[in-house]
């Protein structure tokens, strides 16, 4: 579900920054929008895994560089986006997830209770997002995720964000994420097959796939001033029967916390 050094999860939260970010930039310029760097450190405490009663710390360096609609970020890859007046926006990015291994790691997803498991493999993918801004402070989104190097199945989310607050200093975001993802996705994260039953003390389960769980988050951004900023959240991930059922799966939800401070050239 979340496989990176610094989840995905994180990427809302570093949006938020973004926003107040603008707002600034905004308010100091109002000509075209220049070519922008920001780097930062994040730090995450989460569940070994989706599914996992166990937790470890996460730490990595963030990188967002944006020339007009192409950008750069090491939470999402190199990609481009696209809006129209209306509110419309595509979103298409290259990315890079880092799998799951069956020991404890400092670094990406993975415990000794899935030992014997065996590893999932670190991938490209792409993904591609269709939303809609109804408002400055309410959007919709669909979002796709497909490997491209590894035959590990897509994972699929339709989520509603919400701002109610946002200023030149400040921003708060409520996001509500409903999970999806294809039967080969279901089995390679939640699946136990029966070679891996054989090495384990885990029963063989497959899954069907399509709805798996619920994704909530709550975050703050704040701008210390034009260039220096923070974000802190709290998300929280629920897995329905899909995902709950496998044996690997311990606790059906699991909270992660997320903090982040960054600094805009």
């Amino acid at each position: 579900m979340r496989n990176d050094m610094i989840s995905r999860k994180l990427l809302l939260h570093i949006t938020c920054f973004g926003l107040s970010a603008t707002v600034l930039q905004a308010l100091a310029d109002a000509a075209s929008p220049a070519p922008t760097l920001t780097i930062g450190m994040g730090a995450q405490s989460a569940p070994r895994y989706s599914g996992s009663d166990q937790r470890h710390w996460l730490a990595g360096p963030i990188v967002q560089a944006r020339d007009g609609a192409f950008f750069f970020d090491s939470l999402k890859g190199v990609g481009y986006d696209l809006q129209a007046d209306n509110g419309l926006y595509l979103e298409h990015t290259l990315g890079y997830t880092l799998g799951r291994t069956d020991k404890n790691s400092s670094w990406r997803d993975g415990s000794n209770t899935l030992k014997g498991m065996g590893n999932i493999d670190a991938t490209i993918n792409t993904a591609l997002a269709v939303g809609w801004s109804a408002t400055p402070w309410l959007s919709f989104e669909a979002r796709a995720t497909l490997p491209l190097t590894d035959g590990q199945g897509g994972h699929y989310q339709t989520s509603v964000t919400l701002l109610p607050l946002q200023n030149d200093s400040d921003t708060v975001a409520l996001q509500s994420a409903a999970l999806f993802g294809d039967r080969r996705y279901m089995n390679t994260f939640y699946g136990v097959s029966r070679e891996q039953s054989n090495r384990t003390d885990f029963a063989p389960y497959q899954s069907a796939g399509g709805f798996y769980g619920m994704d909530s988050s709550l975050t703050w951004s704040h701008q210390f001033t034009q260039h220096w900023g923070g974000v802190v959240s709290a998300d929280y991930t629920w897995l329905d029967d899909k995902a709950s059922n496998s044996p690997i799966v311990i606790k059906h939800g699991g909270l992660t916390y997320n903090l982040g401070v960054l600094y805009t050239f």
